[in-house]
């Protein structure tokens, strides 16, 4: 899909559809999050850690437990008081300068996005100019993935040099009898946080770590209301 900077006079006219549905790429079973986001996220959602194909760290909200199922789905709407950011930002992205070239991040807009549209939906400008509230909050969204992935490498530096990461597998039974395992996922480990010495804890709580471990720990309280939500499906 093509990425073009957005402005006001080639996009003046533009749109956003904020409805929620599988049409706009909402029907996932997790999503990727980061760092600036896991403060929110935690009191709604399970945040887990995993790794990609080629070793990397990615953090994730666990929304499903079967394919293509988003529990936080209620017809056209989102049932939560937040929305990942990723999920949040529609057909938005940011566009940096190109290494040793001048210049400022700038907000992308996708065209061809299904959400976008000409005569539906959230204004990006106000008519007699300026940006729209919509376009303001998205501008927020935008900030949050680019320092929270800035920020992503770091912390999980800082949780495996302090050795916090704990590889388990969710098991998972509802009242049917029906059995989820959801394997390779990895979790703060509390024993071990709860016995790390003085300065690395100083170090974690410096670089702003420790409260994402504590946050991440917090949110498992969240899998039964998760598995609640299914039970209800």
């Amino acid at each position: 899909m093509t990425q073009v900077v957005l402005n006001n006079i080639d996009h003046g006219d533009l749109r956003v559809r904020l409805e929620r549905g599988a049409a706009f790429g909402d029907a996932i079973n997790q999503a990727i999050v980061f760092p600036t986001e896991f403060e929110a996220l935690q009191r709604e959602y399970v945040i887990l850690f995993r790794r990609d194909a080629e070793g990397g760290w990615r953090s994730t909200v666990l929304l499903g437990l079967d394919a293509e199922e988003n529990l936080f789905l209620d017809g056209d709407r989102w049932d939560a008081h937040t929305i990942p950011a990723l999920m949040l930002r529609g057909p938005f992205s940011v566009g940096m300068p190109r290494p040793g070239e001048a210049g400022e991040p700038m907000i992308h807009v996708e065209l061809e996005h299904p959400r976008v549209s000409r005569s539906e939906g959230a204004p990006l400008f106000l008519e007699h100019g300026g940006n729209s509230p919509y376009l303001e909050l998205i501008a927020g969204v935008l900030q949050t993935i680019l320092v929270g992935d800035q920020a992503s490498a770091a912390m999980f530096a800082a949780f495996e040099a302090a050795g916090l990461l704990e590889l388990v597998t969710l098991d998972i039974e509802l009242q049917s009898g029906r059995r989820y395992k959801l394997p390779d996922c990895y979790t703060i480990n509390a024993q071990k946080l709860a016995q790390l010495d003085g300065a690395t804890l100083e170090a974690l709580h410096r670089d702003g770590f420790l409260r994402c471990a504590i946050w991440q720990q917090s949110s498992l309280g969240n899998l039964q209301r998760l598995i609640a939500r299914k039970e209800r499906k």
